[in-house]
């Protein structure tokens, strides 16, 4: 009995236990379902014997049974009745009555071996075969299922024998496996646990208890080389400790030297430097952060005080600038950022120090911090900052000589001051005032200056809003383009600039009114040329003196077409025509002479919008929902003005209702 009060379970009995219930309930269930199989197999073939027995004997009973020869069918019926496994036989008229029978009936026998089997008895007399009575069975399955009882009970038998083998053979196996070196492997350990020399297990085999052997061997042989190192260490261990005393003694003087070449390091840093421990106490610091911290008396700040009171200190002597308005809640976000360092902040002291603070978190969660005096870098950033402005404040000035499109351009890097010029396809518009000279002659210069300023100022608002480029203002007149130094492409620029033509005629009507009340008797009108060709465009000057500006024949065309139109009339010639005839109503106005060409221009007088918003071509409509799908932000620079040029043609263009009057086509007047 073992200390727990339960008997010894030896591998051999766990085996048995388990093998014997296993191989015997293997060894029934093979031969149970052999028998099963057999079983059925002689029952279908029983039920096939019987029916095709039942089948001649009734053929032979047709001829006796159609002459009623009562004998012979008793004679056929007793020959039936032989067979051991026919229980009953008997034969039935035509209208179902019993003509012969031998046995006990159809109710002999128990029910669950009886079969009942009948075949239709069948006579041909010339005229036919026609069925004339009823031969039937009723046979047994008793003498089939004592055959399976014995079989099973033979199978029983066998499958005994096969288990007694079946276990002695394994009980042999094991005890040759399993059980000589186990028994091998206890009595090593046992051994082992005695105290006596380590004996390794003699026993070779690839199997997992080979494994478990060699892996014990394995164990043993490091543990005999693990305590003969101990033994030896022991040994040496008093020397040993005598040597690390000594080295530690070393170390300990090294660490006061290194400590010393420490204060003097951070002593020589030109900034000021701190270190807290976990409890936020000062542990150490420089003279430098001493004096940024305290007035003077750099006594006051020592190893073990802390940060709290150290800054506390600092406001009672009005050293934090600002710190006097709210004391506690600037001392509340000072410690808060203290606690949680971050990205480097700067503080500004009442004595006019600018100091740049950085702190980080030590791994012992100590705060070491780094303070610089940024004060002369502060003082260069001001005036850097004061001599900006005065820059942004000229280049403002400086940028209303431009056009806006070339100053970014300047600004962004995109064109240089150089004198440059390339060859472009442009579209030009010239504009001046119609009876400019009447008018002057009628105003005094300052109503004349306002008046001019007021009408430049208003149809520069336009050009701009559609994205035109200002080349220059020649007294009464606007030199504008399209297609530099941004273009949309030659037909957008086209459709772009007569846009602009047709919001400049409209505010002139605006204006007209606006100048009427003002006392003007006679308001200024302006007439419209554009031309679309290739020029020139680029710098032209000196060194010294650039101008950004066109030139080529496009633009003495675009002036000669200015100079053919009537008042408040926008003239076109064929090239901007043929860009924007599909959404533009114009109507054709001849052919006129341009000095310098060999040959006529055909030129075409505006109208209006066909669909009066400027935003009902398959092209702008698209153009639109590509861009209201954006963000403002997620816009280009381009991509803002164009949306403001569409939202700026659809406020100004309503859409008109053309009608004609009289019989002059070309007299149209908007409703």
């Amino acid at each position: 009995m073992s200390a727990g009060g339960q008997r010894r379970q030896t591998l051999r009995g766990k085996f048995l236990r388990v093998t014997i219930p296993l191989i015997f309930l293997s060894v029934i269930g093979v031969f149970s379902v052999i028998e099963l199989m057999t079983h059925r197999a002689a029952l279908q073939h029983l039920e096939q014997t019987l029916n095709a027995a039942l089948r001649t004997q009734a053929a032979a009973l047709a001829n006796p049974l159609w002459n009623l020869d009562h004998d012979q069918i008793r004679l056929a019926l007793e020959a039936i009745a032989t067979n051991r496994v026919i229980l009953s036989a008997r034969v039935l008229g035509e209208n179902g009555e019993a003509m012969g029978q031998v046995g006990d009936g159809p109710g002999a026998g128990a029910d669950d071996d009886r079969i009942t089997l009948s075949s239709p008895i069948v006579f041909d007399a010339g005229a036919g075969p026609k069925t004339i009575g009823t031969l039937e069975y009723v046979a047994t399955r008793q003498f089939v299922n004592e055959q399976t009882r014995n079989r099973l009970l033979i199978a029983a038998v066998i499958a005994l024998i096969a288990v007694a083998i079946e276990v002695a053979a394994a009980l042999y196996a094991l005890r040759t496996i399993i059980g000589r070196p186990l028994a091998q492997l206890l009595a090593a350990i046992n051994t082992a646990r005695t105290g006596a020399d380590r004996q390794p297990v003699n026993w070779s085999s690839s199997d997992e208890l080979g494994q478990v052997i060699d892996a014990y061997n394995e164990m043993q042989a490091k543990q005999q080389v693990y305590e003969t190192e101990l033994l030896e260490a022991r040994d040496t261990l008093e020397d040993r400790v005598r040597d690390r005393t000594a080295e530690l003694a070393a170390a300990r003087d090294e660490s006061v030297k290194a400590r010393t070449r420490l204060d003097d390091a951070i002593e020589a840093i030109s900034e000021g430097f701190s270190l807290y421990d976990g409890d936020d106490r000062l542990v150490v610091s420089n003279t430098r952060y001493r004096e940024i911290l305290s007035a003077g008396d750099r006594d006051i700040i020592e190893p073990g005080q802390t940060f709290r009171d150290i800054l506390r200190a600092a406001i009672d002597q009005g050293l934090i600038a600002g710190s006097d308005i709210d004391a506690e809640r600037w001392l509340a976000a000072r410690l808060a950022r203290h606690d949680a360092p971050g990205e480097p902040h700067v503080q500004h002291y009442a004595n006019g120090r600018w100091v740049r603070v950085s702190e980080r978190r030590t791994q012992d969660g100590g705060t070491v911090a780094v303070y610089s005096d940024i004060t002369e870098l502060k003082q260069r950033e001001e005036e850097l900052a004061a001599k900006s402005n005065q820059l942004e404040q000229l280049s403002k000035q400086l940028a209303k000589y431009l056009s806006p499109q070339v100053y970014e351009s300047i600004f962004q890097g995109r064109q240089t001051a150089t004198i440059a010029a390339t060859r472009k396809k442009l579209t030009v518009f010239f504009s001046d005032i119609a009876d400019f000279t009447e008018t002057a002659d009628r105003l005094e210069s300052e109503e004349l200056t306002q008046l001019l300023n007021h009408y430049l100022t208003e149809m520069s608002k336009i050009a701009l809003d559609h994205g035109a480029t200002i080349d220059k203002y020649v007294g009464d007149a606007i030199l504008i383009f399209f297609g530099d130094p941004d273009t949309r492409g030659t037909r957008e620029d086209a459709l772009a600039c007569v846009r602009m033509a047709i919001a400049m005629r409209r505010r002139m009507d605006e204006l007209e009114n606006v100048w009427r009340t003002a006392g003007i008797a006679r308001p200024l009108r302006c007439r419209m040329g554009i031309h679309t060709d290739f020029c020139t465009v680029g710098n032209f000057g000196s060194e010294d003196r650039l101008d950004y500006t066109i030139i080529g024949r496009g633009v003495n065309t675009a002036a000669r077409l200015e100079s053919h139109a009537a008042s408040g009339q926008i003239l076109i010639s064929y090239e901007t025509y043929a860009l924007v005839a599909d959404e533009i109503s114009c109507e054709a106005k001849g052919e006129i002479e341009v000095k310098g060409l060999a040959y006529p221009i055909s030129t075409y007088q505006v109208i209006d919008h066909k669909t009066g918003t400027g935003l009902q071509s398959p092209g702008d409509r698209d153009e639109w929902s590509a861009l209201a799908a954006k963000e403002i932000d997620e816009m280009t620079p381009r991509e803002r003005q164009r949306a403001i040029e569409i939202l700026t043609s659809m406020a100004n263009n309503p859409a008109p209702e053309v009608v004609e009057t009289g019989t002059d086509s070309s007299r149209q007047v908007e409703k």
